[in-house]
Protein backbone atom coordinates (compact mmCIF):
# COMPACT_ATOMS: atom_id res chain seq x y z
CA UNK A 1 0.00 0.00 0.00
CA UNK A 2 1.10 3.55 -0.60
CA UNK A 3 0.23 6.81 1.04
CA UNK A 4 -1.03 9.98 -0.60
CA UNK A 5 2.56 10.94 -1.53
CA UNK A 6 2.69 7.86 -3.71
CA UNK A 7 5.52 6.09 -1.92
CA UNK A 8 5.66 3.55 0.87
CA UNK A 9 6.71 4.89 4.27
CA UNK A 10 7.70 3.36 7.54
CA UNK A 11 7.71 4.67 11.07
CA UNK A 12 10.84 6.63 11.94
CA UNK A 13 12.30 6.59 15.43
CA UNK A 14 14.58 9.22 16.89
CA UNK A 15 16.06 9.84 20.32
CA UNK A 16 17.03 13.35 21.36
CA UNK A 17 18.12 12.33 24.92
CA UNK A 18 16.38 15.27 26.54
CA UNK A 19 15.36 15.45 30.19
CA UNK A 20 12.15 13.95 31.55
CA UNK A 21 9.71 16.88 31.33
CA UNK A 22 6.91 14.86 32.88
CA UNK A 23 4.67 14.67 35.90
CA UNK A 24 6.35 13.02 38.91
CA UNK A 25 5.98 9.20 38.97
CA UNK A 26 5.13 9.11 42.70
CA UNK A 27 1.68 10.36 41.69
CA UNK A 28 0.82 6.72 40.90
CA UNK A 29 -0.08 6.51 44.60
CA UNK A 30 -3.20 8.55 43.85
CA UNK A 31 -4.88 5.74 41.90
CA UNK A 32 -3.11 2.64 43.23
CA UNK A 33 -4.11 3.16 46.87
CA UNK A 34 -7.73 3.32 45.72
CA UNK A 35 -7.39 0.25 43.50
CA UNK A 36 -5.75 -1.97 46.16
CA UNK A 37 -8.22 -1.46 48.95
CA UNK A 38 -6.32 -3.18 51.77
CA UNK A 39 -2.95 -1.52 51.06
CA UNK A 40 -0.98 1.33 52.58
CA UNK A 41 1.53 3.39 50.58
CA UNK A 42 4.47 5.00 52.38
CA UNK A 43 6.30 7.54 50.20
CA UNK A 44 9.87 8.07 51.44
CA UNK A 45 11.06 11.51 50.37
CA UNK A 46 11.50 15.16 51.30
CA UNK A 47 8.97 17.87 52.06
CA UNK A 48 8.88 18.70 48.35
CA UNK A 49 7.43 15.24 47.64
CA UNK A 50 4.82 15.82 50.34
CA UNK A 51 3.85 19.21 48.92
CA UNK A 52 3.59 17.70 45.45
CA UNK A 53 1.30 14.88 46.59
CA UNK A 54 -0.84 17.28 48.58
CA UNK A 55 -1.29 19.58 45.59
CA UNK A 56 -1.60 16.82 42.99
CA UNK A 57 -4.23 14.87 44.89
CA UNK A 58 -6.16 17.97 45.92
CA UNK A 59 -9.08 17.46 48.27
CA UNK A 60 -8.42 13.72 48.59
CA UNK A 61 -5.97 14.60 51.35
CA UNK A 62 -8.98 15.41 53.55
CA UNK A 63 -10.54 11.99 52.98
CA UNK A 64 -7.86 10.40 55.22
CA UNK A 65 -6.56 8.08 52.50
CA UNK A 66 -4.25 5.11 52.94
CA UNK A 67 -0.94 6.76 52.14
CA UNK A 68 1.56 8.83 54.09
CA UNK A 69 4.89 10.61 53.74
CA UNK A 70 8.06 9.52 55.51
CA UNK A 71 9.78 12.92 55.31
CA UNK A 72 13.56 12.91 55.27
CA UNK A 73 15.08 15.68 57.40
CA UNK A 74 18.63 17.00 57.32
CA UNK A 75 19.66 14.52 60.00
CA UNK A 76 18.41 11.65 57.82
CA UNK A 77 20.23 12.86 54.73
CA UNK A 78 23.47 13.42 56.68
CA UNK A 79 23.20 9.85 58.08
CA UNK A 80 22.91 10.96 61.71
CA UNK A 81 19.75 8.91 62.22
CA UNK A 82 19.21 5.18 61.77
CA UNK A 83 16.99 4.66 58.71
CA UNK A 84 15.90 1.21 59.83
CA UNK A 85 14.75 2.36 63.27
CA UNK A 86 12.82 5.30 61.84
CA UNK A 87 11.03 3.19 59.20
CA UNK A 88 10.35 0.52 61.82
CA UNK A 89 8.69 3.11 64.07
CA UNK A 90 6.53 4.37 61.19
CA UNK A 91 5.52 0.88 60.04
CA UNK A 92 4.49 -0.18 63.55
CA UNK A 93 2.43 3.00 63.79
CA UNK A 94 0.79 2.17 60.43
CA UNK A 95 0.05 -1.35 61.63
CA UNK A 96 -1.53 -0.05 64.82
CA UNK A 97 -3.64 2.62 63.11
CA UNK A 98 -4.62 0.85 59.86
CA UNK A 99 -3.51 -2.80 59.98
CA UNK A 100 -3.19 -3.12 56.16
CA UNK A 101 -2.61 -6.38 54.31
CA UNK A 102 0.47 -4.93 52.56
CA UNK A 103 2.70 -1.86 52.92
CA UNK A 104 4.26 -0.44 49.77
CA UNK A 105 7.41 1.63 50.14
CA UNK A 106 7.74 4.19 47.33
CA UNK A 107 11.31 5.34 46.78
CA UNK A 108 11.89 8.86 45.48
CA UNK A 109 14.76 10.84 43.98
CA UNK A 110 16.20 11.54 47.43
CA UNK A 111 16.37 7.87 48.43
CA UNK A 112 18.26 7.20 45.20
CA UNK A 113 20.72 10.03 45.72
CA UNK A 114 21.58 9.14 49.34
CA UNK A 115 21.57 5.42 48.48
CA UNK A 116 19.01 4.15 50.97
CA UNK A 117 18.96 0.36 50.91
CA UNK A 118 15.18 -0.05 50.98
CA UNK A 119 15.31 -3.52 49.42
CA UNK A 120 17.75 -4.66 52.12
CA UNK A 121 15.76 -3.28 55.06
CA UNK A 122 12.32 -4.47 53.91
CA UNK A 123 12.67 -8.27 54.45
CA UNK A 124 13.95 -7.93 58.02
CA UNK A 125 11.29 -5.40 58.97
CA UNK A 126 8.64 -7.53 57.27
CA UNK A 127 9.48 -10.41 59.59
CA UNK A 128 9.29 -8.14 62.64
CA UNK A 129 5.91 -6.53 61.95
CA UNK A 130 4.30 -9.53 60.23
CA UNK A 131 3.02 -7.55 57.22
CA UNK A 132 4.34 -7.91 53.65
CA UNK A 133 6.44 -4.93 52.52
CA UNK A 134 6.76 -4.30 48.77
CA UNK A 135 9.53 -1.93 47.66
CA UNK A 136 9.06 0.06 44.43
CA UNK A 137 11.25 2.78 42.96
CA UNK A 138 9.35 5.74 41.53
CA UNK A 139 12.00 8.43 41.26
CA UNK A 140 11.79 11.04 38.55
CA UNK A 141 15.47 10.56 37.66
CA UNK A 142 14.94 7.16 36.04
CA UNK A 143 11.21 6.93 35.39
CA UNK A 144 8.56 8.98 33.62
CA UNK A 145 5.10 9.88 34.91
CA UNK A 146 3.13 6.63 34.63
CA UNK A 147 6.13 4.32 35.09
CA UNK A 148 5.59 4.64 38.83
CA UNK A 149 2.73 2.17 38.47
CA UNK A 150 4.98 -0.05 36.38
CA UNK A 151 7.57 -0.39 39.15
CA UNK A 152 4.89 -1.11 41.78
CA UNK A 153 3.24 -3.84 39.69
CA UNK A 154 6.61 -5.36 38.77
CA UNK A 155 7.48 -5.64 42.47
CA UNK A 156 4.02 -7.00 43.31
CA UNK A 157 4.18 -9.59 40.51
CA UNK A 158 6.96 -11.37 42.39
CA UNK A 159 4.64 -11.74 45.40
CA UNK A 160 1.92 -13.50 43.43
CA UNK A 161 1.36 -17.17 44.31
CA UNK A 162 2.49 -19.90 41.95
CA UNK A 163 0.31 -22.66 40.54
CA UNK A 164 2.20 -25.40 42.40
CA UNK A 165 0.25 -26.66 45.41
CA UNK A 166 1.83 -27.54 48.75
CA UNK A 167 1.24 -31.26 48.11
CA UNK A 168 3.12 -31.04 44.81
CA UNK A 169 5.97 -29.15 46.48
CA UNK A 170 6.13 -31.83 49.21
CA UNK A 171 6.09 -34.62 46.65
CA UNK A 172 8.87 -33.01 44.61
CA UNK A 173 10.94 -32.49 47.76
CA UNK A 174 10.46 -36.17 48.70
CA UNK A 175 11.48 -37.27 45.22
CA UNK A 176 14.54 -35.05 45.42
CA UNK A 177 15.49 -36.41 48.84
CA UNK A 178 14.98 -40.00 47.60
CA UNK A 179 17.20 -39.32 44.61
CA UNK A 180 19.88 -37.76 46.79
CA UNK A 181 19.85 -40.57 49.38
CA UNK A 182 19.82 -43.38 46.82
CA UNK A 183 22.87 -45.56 47.62
CA UNK A 184 25.71 -45.77 45.18
CA UNK A 185 26.92 -49.31 44.57
CA UNK A 186 30.42 -48.14 43.78
CA UNK A 187 30.86 -46.69 47.31
CA UNK A 188 30.72 -48.28 50.76
CA UNK A 189 28.52 -46.45 53.30
CA UNK A 190 29.03 -46.61 57.07
CA UNK A 191 25.63 -46.69 58.83
CA UNK A 192 25.17 -45.52 62.40
CA UNK A 193 23.38 -47.85 64.91
CA UNK A 194 20.20 -45.75 64.57
CA UNK A 195 20.28 -46.04 60.79
CA UNK A 196 20.76 -49.82 61.03
CA UNK A 197 17.77 -50.08 63.40
CA UNK A 198 15.53 -48.07 61.04
CA UNK A 199 16.64 -50.17 58.10
CA UNK A 200 15.81 -53.40 60.01
CA UNK A 201 12.31 -52.10 60.90
CA UNK A 202 11.70 -51.23 57.25
CA UNK A 203 12.62 -54.80 56.19
CA UNK A 204 10.24 -56.32 58.76
CA UNK A 205 7.33 -54.10 57.65
CA UNK A 206 8.00 -54.91 54.01
CA UNK A 207 7.96 -58.64 54.80
CA UNK A 208 4.57 -58.33 56.57
CA UNK A 209 3.08 -56.42 53.60
CA UNK A 210 4.38 -59.12 51.26
CA UNK A 211 2.66 -61.86 53.28
CA UNK A 212 -0.66 -59.95 53.28
CA UNK A 213 -0.34 -59.36 49.56
CA UNK A 214 0.21 -63.10 48.88
CA UNK A 215 -3.03 -63.94 50.72
CA UNK A 216 -5.20 -61.73 48.48
CA UNK A 217 -7.07 -63.35 45.63
CA UNK A 218 -6.12 -62.74 42.05
CA UNK A 219 -9.47 -61.05 41.37
CA UNK A 220 -8.85 -58.49 44.13
CA UNK A 221 -5.41 -57.79 42.73
CA UNK A 222 -6.92 -57.30 39.26
CA UNK A 223 -9.59 -54.90 40.59
CA UNK A 224 -6.96 -52.86 42.44
CA UNK A 225 -4.82 -52.61 39.33
CA UNK A 226 -7.83 -51.39 37.30
CA UNK A 227 -8.61 -48.77 39.96
CA UNK A 228 -5.02 -47.56 39.96
CA UNK A 229 -5.05 -47.28 36.14
CA UNK A 230 -8.33 -45.33 36.20
CA UNK A 231 -6.96 -43.02 38.88
CA UNK A 232 -3.79 -42.36 36.91
CA UNK A 233 -5.84 -41.74 33.74
CA UNK A 234 -8.04 -39.22 35.57
CA UNK A 235 -5.01 -37.41 36.93
CA UNK A 236 -3.47 -37.35 33.45
CA UNK A 237 -6.67 -35.98 31.92
CA UNK A 238 -6.90 -33.26 34.56
CA UNK A 239 -3.28 -32.32 34.01
CA UNK A 240 -3.67 -32.24 30.22
CA UNK A 241 -6.85 -30.20 30.55
CA UNK A 242 -5.01 -27.63 32.63
CA UNK A 243 -2.27 -27.42 30.01
CA UNK A 244 -4.71 -27.03 27.12
CA UNK A 245 -6.75 -24.36 28.93
CA UNK A 246 -4.22 -21.85 30.22
CA UNK A 247 -5.32 -19.10 32.58
CA UNK A 248 -5.64 -15.47 31.46
CA UNK A 249 -4.42 -12.68 33.73
CA UNK A 250 -4.69 -9.00 32.78
CA UNK A 251 -2.24 -6.51 34.24
CA UNK A 252 -2.72 -2.77 34.60
CA UNK A 253 -4.67 -0.55 36.98
CA UNK A 254 -8.12 0.45 35.75
CA UNK A 255 -11.24 1.75 37.51
CA UNK A 256 -13.54 -1.08 38.55
CA UNK A 257 -16.22 -0.01 36.07
CA UNK A 258 -13.78 -0.10 33.13
CA UNK A 259 -12.31 -3.44 34.27
CA UNK A 260 -15.84 -4.88 34.40
CA UNK A 261 -16.54 -3.65 30.87
CA UNK A 262 -13.44 -5.38 29.48
CA UNK A 263 -14.30 -8.53 31.42
CA UNK A 264 -17.79 -8.62 29.92
CA UNK A 265 -16.40 -8.06 26.41
CA UNK A 266 -14.17 -11.13 26.79
CA UNK A 267 -16.98 -13.13 28.38
CA UNK A 268 -19.08 -12.52 25.26
CA UNK A 269 -16.34 -14.29 23.32
CA UNK A 270 -16.32 -17.25 25.74
CA UNK A 271 -13.09 -16.22 27.51
CA UNK A 272 -12.84 -16.05 31.29
CA UNK A 273 -10.35 -13.87 33.18
CA UNK A 274 -8.57 -15.67 36.01
CA UNK A 275 -7.34 -12.53 37.74
CA UNK A 276 -6.02 -8.97 37.60
CA UNK A 277 -2.72 -7.46 38.61
CA UNK A 278 -3.23 -5.44 40.74
CA UNK A 279 -6.19 -7.08 42.44
CA UNK A 280 -8.71 -5.26 44.59
CA UNK A 281 -7.28 -6.98 47.66
CA UNK A 282 -3.68 -8.04 48.18
CA UNK A 283 -4.81 -11.49 49.34
CA UNK A 284 -6.49 -12.03 45.94
CA UNK A 285 -3.35 -11.69 43.81
CA UNK A 286 -3.59 -13.98 40.75
CA UNK A 287 -1.76 -17.27 40.41
CA UNK A 288 1.16 -16.95 37.98
CA UNK A 289 3.06 -19.84 36.42
CA UNK A 290 4.09 -21.24 33.05
CA UNK A 291 0.46 -22.14 32.32
CA UNK A 292 -0.66 -18.50 32.45
CA UNK A 293 -1.18 -16.05 29.61
CA UNK A 294 -0.80 -12.39 30.56
CA UNK A 295 -1.95 -9.35 28.59
CA UNK A 296 -1.45 -5.68 29.38
CA UNK A 297 -4.06 -2.94 29.17
CA UNK A 298 -1.66 0.02 29.34
CA UNK A 299 1.38 0.79 27.17
CA UNK A 300 3.64 1.90 30.04
CA UNK A 301 3.94 -1.48 31.79
CA UNK A 302 7.00 -2.87 30.01
CA UNK A 303 8.91 -3.64 33.23
CA UNK A 304 5.92 -5.56 34.60
CA UNK A 305 5.66 -7.54 31.35
CA UNK A 306 9.36 -8.41 31.53
CA UNK A 307 9.03 -9.55 35.15
CA UNK A 308 6.02 -11.73 34.33
CA UNK A 309 7.87 -13.42 31.48
CA UNK A 310 11.34 -13.85 32.99
CA UNK A 311 10.65 -14.30 36.68
CA UNK A 312 7.22 -15.97 36.62
CA UNK A 313 7.57 -17.77 33.25
CA UNK A 314 4.22 -16.45 31.96
CA UNK A 315 3.40 -16.13 28.26
CA UNK A 316 2.80 -12.55 27.09
CA UNK A 317 0.03 -11.81 24.57
CA UNK A 318 1.38 -8.99 22.41
CA UNK A 319 -1.67 -7.00 21.33
CA UNK A 320 -2.66 -3.38 20.67
CA UNK A 321 -4.02 -1.73 23.76
CA UNK A 322 -7.80 -1.38 24.30
CA UNK A 323 -7.88 2.39 23.76
CA UNK A 324 -10.54 3.51 21.28
CA UNK A 325 -12.97 1.21 19.46
CA UNK A 326 -10.31 0.19 16.94
CA UNK A 327 -7.78 -0.71 19.63
CA UNK A 328 -10.36 -2.52 21.75
CA UNK A 329 -11.46 -4.63 18.80
CA UNK A 330 -7.85 -5.54 17.91
CA UNK A 331 -7.10 -6.34 21.57
CA UNK A 332 -10.05 -8.74 21.84
CA UNK A 333 -9.28 -10.34 18.47
CA UNK A 334 -5.69 -11.09 19.49
CA UNK A 335 -6.77 -12.73 22.76
CA UNK A 336 -9.40 -14.75 20.88
CA UNK A 337 -6.76 -15.96 18.40
CA UNK A 338 -4.60 -17.23 21.27
CA UNK A 339 -7.51 -19.22 22.73
CA UNK A 340 -8.75 -20.45 19.33
CA UNK A 341 -12.00 -18.49 19.45
CA UNK A 342 -13.73 -16.88 16.48
CA UNK A 343 -14.65 -13.26 17.39
CA UNK A 344 -18.39 -12.67 17.32
CA UNK A 345 -20.01 -9.35 16.53
CA UNK A 346 -16.91 -7.16 16.91
CA UNK A 347 -17.22 -5.50 13.48
CA UNK A 348 -20.83 -4.49 14.10
CA UNK A 349 -19.99 -3.25 17.60
CA UNK A 350 -17.10 -1.11 16.35
CA UNK A 351 -19.20 0.36 13.51
CA UNK A 352 -21.95 1.28 15.95
CA UNK A 353 -19.48 3.11 18.20
CA UNK A 354 -18.05 5.09 15.27
CA UNK A 355 -21.57 6.09 14.19
CA UNK A 356 -22.27 7.43 17.67
CA UNK A 357 -19.11 9.56 17.55
CA UNK A 358 -19.90 11.23 14.24
CA UNK A 359 -20.78 14.61 15.79
CA UNK A 360 -17.30 14.89 17.33
CA UNK A 361 -15.52 13.38 14.33
CA UNK A 362 -16.77 16.22 12.13
CA UNK A 363 -14.88 18.67 14.32
CA UNK A 364 -11.51 16.85 14.32
CA UNK A 365 -11.31 15.62 10.71
CA UNK A 366 -8.47 17.29 8.87
CA UNK A 367 -7.09 18.87 12.05
CA UNK A 368 -3.45 18.36 13.05
CA UNK A 369 -2.07 17.40 16.47
CA UNK A 370 1.42 17.36 18.03
CA UNK A 371 2.37 15.21 21.06
CA UNK A 372 5.15 16.63 23.24
CA UNK A 373 5.29 13.50 25.45
CA UNK A 374 4.39 12.92 29.08
CA UNK A 375 2.42 9.81 30.10
CA UNK A 376 3.53 7.09 27.61
CA UNK A 377 -0.02 6.84 26.21
CA UNK A 378 1.03 8.85 23.15
CA UNK A 379 1.32 5.97 20.64
CA UNK A 380 -2.14 4.59 21.38
CA UNK A 381 -3.79 8.03 21.46
CA UNK A 382 -2.11 9.04 18.19
CA UNK A 383 -3.31 5.85 16.50
CA UNK A 384 -6.88 6.50 17.64
CA UNK A 385 -6.81 10.16 16.54
CA UNK A 386 -5.44 9.18 13.12
CA UNK A 387 -8.34 6.75 12.80
CA UNK A 388 -10.64 9.68 13.66
CA UNK A 389 -9.28 11.61 10.67
CA UNK A 390 -6.60 13.76 12.29
CA UNK A 391 -3.02 14.26 11.12
CA UNK A 392 -0.28 13.60 13.70
CA UNK A 393 2.94 15.48 13.00
CA UNK A 394 5.07 14.11 15.82
CA UNK A 395 4.74 11.69 18.72
CA UNK A 396 7.03 12.64 21.58
CA UNK A 397 7.34 9.95 24.23
CA UNK A 398 9.57 9.88 27.34
CA UNK A 399 10.42 6.17 27.06
CA UNK A 400 9.84 3.65 24.29
CA UNK A 401 10.02 -0.14 24.62
CA UNK A 402 9.57 -1.33 21.04
CA UNK A 403 9.24 -4.98 22.06
CA UNK A 404 6.36 -4.41 24.45
CA UNK A 405 4.62 -1.95 22.08
CA UNK A 406 5.41 -3.92 18.90
CA UNK A 407 1.76 -4.78 18.20
CA UNK A 408 0.66 -1.17 18.85
CA UNK A 409 3.36 0.21 16.54
CA UNK A 410 2.36 -2.21 13.78
CA UNK A 411 -1.28 -1.20 14.26
CA UNK A 412 -0.31 2.48 14.06
CA UNK A 413 1.49 1.86 10.79
CA UNK A 414 -1.48 -0.06 9.41
CA UNK A 415 -3.89 2.72 10.47
CA UNK A 416 -1.79 5.36 8.66
CA UNK A 417 -1.90 3.31 5.45
CA UNK A 418 -5.65 2.76 5.68
CA UNK A 419 -6.36 6.43 6.40
CA UNK A 420 -3.89 7.47 3.68
CA UNK A 421 -1.95 9.90 5.87
CA UNK A 422 1.82 10.33 6.34
CA UNK A 423 3.62 8.47 9.11
CA UNK A 424 4.32 10.56 12.21
CA UNK A 425 7.78 10.97 13.66
CA UNK A 426 8.35 9.16 16.95
CA UNK A 427 10.84 10.97 19.18
CA UNK A 428 12.00 9.35 22.41
CA UNK A 429 13.12 11.64 25.26
CA UNK A 430 12.47 14.74 23.14
CA UNK A 431 14.40 17.97 23.68
CA UNK A 432 11.86 20.70 24.40
CA UNK A 433 13.92 23.43 22.71
CA UNK A 434 13.84 21.58 19.40
CA UNK A 435 10.21 20.59 19.87
CA UNK A 436 9.06 24.17 20.32
CA UNK A 437 10.95 25.13 17.16
CA UNK A 438 9.13 22.39 15.24
CA UNK A 439 5.78 23.49 16.70
CA UNK A 440 6.39 27.05 15.49
CA UNK A 441 7.19 25.74 12.02
CA UNK A 442 4.34 23.21 11.72
CA UNK A 443 1.62 25.29 13.44
CA UNK A 444 -0.53 22.34 14.58
CA UNK A 445 -4.16 22.85 15.51
CA UNK A 446 -3.61 21.16 18.89
CA UNK A 447 -0.60 20.36 21.08
CA UNK A 448 -1.00 17.67 23.76
CA UNK A 449 1.61 18.48 26.38
CA UNK A 450 2.47 18.41 30.06
CA UNK A 451 1.23 20.98 32.50
CA UNK A 452 4.57 22.82 32.60
CA UNK A 453 4.42 23.85 28.93
CA UNK A 454 0.71 24.48 28.46
CA UNK A 455 0.54 28.10 29.61
CA UNK A 456 3.69 29.28 27.75
CA UNK A 457 2.34 27.75 24.54
CA UNK A 458 -1.12 29.22 25.06
CA UNK A 459 0.52 32.64 25.48
CA UNK A 460 1.90 32.17 21.97
CA UNK A 461 -1.56 31.41 20.51
CA UNK A 462 -0.99 27.65 20.37
CA UNK A 463 -3.97 25.55 21.48
CA UNK A 464 -2.99 22.95 24.09
CA UNK A 465 -4.42 20.09 26.11
CA UNK A 466 -2.98 18.64 29.30
CA UNK A 467 -1.76 15.08 28.75
CA UNK A 468 -2.28 14.28 32.44
CA UNK A 469 -6.04 14.44 31.87
CA UNK A 470 -5.87 11.36 29.63
CA UNK A 471 -4.16 9.46 32.46
CA UNK A 472 -6.95 10.07 34.96
CA UNK A 473 -9.83 9.77 32.47
CA UNK A 474 -11.58 6.51 31.58
CA UNK A 475 -10.35 5.92 28.03
CA UNK A 476 -10.32 2.10 27.71
CA UNK A 477 -12.92 -0.04 25.98
CA UNK A 478 -15.64 0.54 23.40
CA UNK A 479 -17.92 2.75 25.46
CA UNK A 480 -15.22 5.19 26.64
CA UNK A 481 -14.08 6.32 23.19
CA UNK A 482 -16.23 9.44 23.52
CA UNK A 483 -14.27 10.43 26.63
CA UNK A 484 -11.08 10.68 24.54
CA UNK A 485 -12.78 12.77 21.86
CA UNK A 486 -14.35 15.05 24.46
CA UNK A 487 -10.91 15.79 25.90
CA UNK A 488 -9.50 16.50 22.43
CA UNK A 489 -12.41 18.57 21.12
CA UNK A 490 -12.88 20.68 24.26
CA UNK A 491 -10.10 23.20 23.44
CA UNK A 492 -11.13 23.19 19.76
CA UNK A 493 -14.74 23.97 20.68
CA UNK A 494 -13.54 26.67 23.04
CA UNK A 495 -11.61 28.35 20.23
CA UNK A 496 -14.63 28.19 17.94
CA UNK A 497 -16.86 29.71 20.62
CA UNK A 498 -14.40 32.52 21.28
CA UNK A 499 -14.07 33.21 17.56
CA UNK A 500 -17.82 33.27 16.97
CA UNK A 501 -18.34 35.46 20.05
CA UNK A 502 -15.67 37.89 18.87
CA UNK A 503 -17.28 38.14 15.44
CA UNK A 504 -20.80 38.71 16.78
CA UNK A 505 -19.67 41.16 19.45
CA UNK A 506 -17.21 42.88 17.11
CA UNK A 507 -19.88 43.62 14.55
CA UNK A 508 -21.58 45.80 17.18
CA UNK A 509 -18.33 47.18 18.67
CA UNK A 510 -15.66 47.76 15.99
CA UNK A 511 -13.24 49.11 18.61
CA UNK A 512 -13.29 45.69 20.35
CA UNK A 513 -12.06 43.99 17.17
CA UNK A 514 -9.27 46.55 16.75
CA UNK A 515 -8.09 45.90 20.30
CA UNK A 516 -7.98 42.16 19.61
Amino acid sequence: MTNFLGEKEKLTFECETGNYHTFCPISCVSWLYQKIEDSFFLVIGTKTCGYFLQNALGVMIFAEPRYAMAELEESDISAKLNDYKELKRLCFQIKEDRNPSVIVWIGTCTTEIIKMDLEGMAPQLEREIGIPIVVARANGLDYAFTQGEDTVLAAMAQRCPSGVSKDDELQSSLETSTTVLKPNKEKNFLFSPTAKKNLLQTKVEFKKQKEVFSEESSSQIFEKSIDSVNTSDQEYLKKSQKETNPKLVLFGSLPNTVATQLKLELNRQGIEISGWLPSTRYSDLPILDSNTYVCGVNPFLSRTATTLMRRRKCKLISAPFPIGPDGTKAWIEKICSIYGKNPIGLDERESKIWEGLEDSLKLVRGKSVFFMGDNLLEISLARFLIRCGMIVYEIGIPYMDRRYQAAELAFLEKTCFEMNVPMPRIVEKPDNYYQISRIRELQPDLVITGMAHANPLEARNITTKWSVEFTFAQIHGFTNAREILDLVTRPLRRNENIHSFAQSFGSKNPSFVQNL
